[in-house]
Formats: C-alpha cells, structure tokens, sequence
C-alpha cells in the first residue's frame, strides 16, 4: 500500500476563479448533507471534541466546504488533547500543496495527514509536557470520509443497508502484535506490570513509561518508538450515505461495534450520540471518560430513514466494501454506489515516515523556489534538506537525493521513531 502513497503528479498553482469554476461544476453532482451530535461524561475530564462544519478548500468558495470531526483522549493531564485540538487541523492542512482541484486534494490528504500528526507531536514534545493523547481525525468531503487514527478511539461507519465498517486500528499493544513487534524491534520493552512475588497484572505495556498504547500524540517520557504516525483509511459511500460513530475508549472498552451502531438506529444524530453514551454506561459504569460523536451523511432532500434490520452476512459480504484504483473511473464509481457499495480509496498503516512520504521531489517544494520540510513546512536551502529515504532500508527503490525532504530536527525525529537514535538526543 506504501507504493500508492508515493504516487504523485506534478501540480501547476491554478488561479482562483478557475477553481471556482470547477467548483461550480461539480455542483451539478448533489452534495450529502450533514447532521451531527455529541455527548460526553466525564471522569478525568481528559477527553476533547471537535466538530468544525465550515471548513473550506478555496477561502470564499462555500462549494468547497467539508467537515472535520474528532476526538482526543487524553492521558497523564489534559495538556496533549488540548493542543492536538487547538493546532492539529492547521498542521494538516499546512502540508497540502495550494492551488488543487477536489480530487488532487482528496487524493493528497493520506500524506499531509501524517505529516499534521508528526508536527503536532514535535511542536507538543517541544512544551516539555508529559502528557499524551489518543487522535481520531476525521475529515468528510461530499460522500468522501478520511479517517486518521492513532491510539484507541475508534471510528465505525454503519450504512444504511445495516453494514457495519471499523474505519480505524486499535494501537493497543494487548491486541496488536504487529505493533509489539515494532516497539520491540525499535528499542522499547512490552511486559505487564509486575508487583511483590513477581507476578505480573493488568494489560501489556510498553517500558519505559508503562503505556498500554503503541502510537500517541506526545508521551515524551515514554520513548519516541510509540509513534504519532497515524493509521489513515479513506472510503467513499454510496449515493445511501451513512452514519459515523466516534468514540473515544469509554465507549468502546463497554459496546462492540455492532453494539453501538445497533443501540441507536433510527435516531437523529444528537439522540443517537446521547444513546450511545447512555448504553456504554449501562453497560460499564463512569469508569473512564466517555465521549461519542455522531455524524450522518445524507442524501439531499432526504430526511434520516429508519435503516432496516442488519442483513445476515453471506458469501456477498466482501461486495460491500471493496477497493479500487485511485486513477479508476468515474463511471466505476457511479456503478458502485447506485448498487450501494461503500469504496475503499486508500488505506495505509505503516510506521515508516519512508513508506508514508513516498517519492517526489515537487510537493518538497514551496512557491518561493525553496525546497520545503515535508513535517514542518520550513523553507530549506537545496544543501540543507535531508531525505526522507536517505539510509532507509525501506525504500529500495528509492535515491536518497530524491524528495520530500526533512529538516534536521524532523530527521532526527524520524531516526528516533524507528530506534536509530535514543530518544531526546540531538543530531548535529
């Protein structure tokens, strides 16, 4: 899947009213319409939301409008969550190259994602705060959905045809053993905790730090091999829509999946994130915060149907959410969502900034002529950069002097993600 981030096409800057004009053109095609609700309680009173409807791709254009919802779980303080939702969305979007058409765009979020989550942890880690927080970013643009996930919130899509999707990975080191396998090969210990006689209790954790995550936003005292590196899956629904579930892990340590989605169908957005929570407590009890944020994705001119009763899972299951090529068709995809199926657009969950940046030496580049940090957006001198490929094993087919490129700090960081470097040590 690494090889398909790498894929990218030269992008001329296009003036203004030729973007508005495409815009207005792809107005001919209806746009969804969404409706979102939240609820949340609190027991540490480290969990923090966003729902931001305004957000634009052309500033002025209000064709270009998209959303972004998410949630941070925070731990050890609050100080990481509340960063991650001050600064996060612009760091994201710092990363996209200007001047795109809808699809360019589309098509470079999965790279300009990473790069928001890494700069947000550098910038964090810079404060000199201990704290840390699970991210669960999701962008939704016309019937489009990224998901950017690290930690163990989770996002599900239940579609109106009673399918039901996981749009993120669970980074737990107890559930996960590629991840143990990645924190163990890049320098960090997993075990459980062990108390007087020897006998080790609760849930796999890393050391230093005793984190039971493999992946974070800052956590500076536990070891930079647990990554802000996030999973990232991007999907496209059907002309149906569907309904988004958000939650961070006091909802999803109580309900399955399948609980969530099934405890409130046919409830309008705000009712259903009340039900969720409402549930998840039944379930469990107050015994960490619990926040659920529901989005729904609907037809124009439609208001939100009861869905019908999940249907029995067959050997037609695997039609329901299928991959395709980024350059197929449009006549592909409208055949894809007259029948309802749910299109999978990109997924990627590599820990490697090697395989996550990919190949191109153009995006590297600012307006100004200068080659540019592919983390931190800082103008380099063509003698400064450093490439993301040099020295790594990874990249094969890779030249080191081929871009992006990193700054010297973003270099050493990366060198410390995959275990080149203890932690916290500079490179001159």
């Amino acid at each position: 899947m690494g090889s398909r981030e790498g894929r990218r096409h030269q992008h001329n800057l296009v003036p203004l009213a030729a973007l508005i004009s495409r815009e207005l053109k792809s107005e001919k095609m209806e746009k969804p319409s969404i409706r979102y609700g939240y609820a949340a309680q609190s027991r540490k009173g480290e969990d923090y939301f966003m729902m931001k409807t305004d957000c634009q791709r052309v500033q002025g254009n209000s064709s270009s409008t998209f959303s972004v919802f998410a949630i941070f779980d925070g731990h050890n303080g609050n100080a990481a969550a509340i960063y991650s939702k001050e600064h996060l969305l612009n760091h994201v979007l710092g990363a996209i190259p200007r001047g795109l058409g809808r699809e360019e765009w589309l098509h470079a979020l999965p790279r300009a994602l990473v790069a928001g989550f890494v700069k947000t942890d550098k910038e964090f880690q810079r404060r000199g705060e201990t704290s840390g927080t699970t991210a669960t970013f999701v962008i939704v643009d016309r019937w489009t959905v990224t998901v950017a996930s690290v930690g163990d919130s989770r996002c599900i899509l239940d579609t109106q045809g009673g399918s039901i999707s996981i749009l993120t990975v669970d980074h737990r080191l107890e559930e996960n053993a590629e991840e143990r396998e990645r924190v163990t090969a890049s320098g960090g210990e997993v075990g459980r905790l062990s108390i007087v006689g020897g006998a080790e209790i609760g849930p796999l954790r890393c050391w230093p730090g005793g984190l039971c995550l493999s992946r974070s936003i800052g956590d500076m005292d536990v070891g930079e091999f647990i990554v802000p590196i996030p999973y990232v899956k991007q999907v496209k629904l059907s002309s149906a829509g569907g309904r988004l579930i958000i939650a961070s892990d006091g909802i999803w340590d109580a309900l399955s999946s399948e609980m969530a989605a099934n405890s409130c169908r046919g409830l309008p957005a705000e009712l259903a994130a009340t039900q969720v929570v409402k549930q998840a407590l039944r379930t469990r009890g107050l015994k960490d915060d619990t926040t659920c944020v529901v989005v729904d994705i609907i037809p124009p001119d439609n208001s939100l149907p009861a869905a019908p009763p999940p249907k029995k899972q067959n050997r037609f299951r695997a039609l329901l959410f299928r991959k395709r090529p980024l350059d197929s068709s449009s006549k592909l995809s409208k055949k894809l969502s007259a029948i309802g199926i749910v299109e999978e657009l990109f997924e990627e969950g590599s820990a490697m900034l090697a395989e996550r940046l990919g190949n191109d030496n153009c995006a590297s580049q600012s307006t100004s002529g200068l080659f540019m940090c592919a983390i931190c957006q800082v103008d380099l001198a063509p003698n400064e950069g450093i490439s993301v490929h040099a020295g790594s094993i990874f990249s094969t087919s890779s030249k080191p002097w081929q871009g992006p490129f990193l700054c010297g700090d973003c270099r050493s960081k990366k060198d410390a993600m995959e275990g080149k470097r203890p932690s916290g040590v500079k490179v001159g």
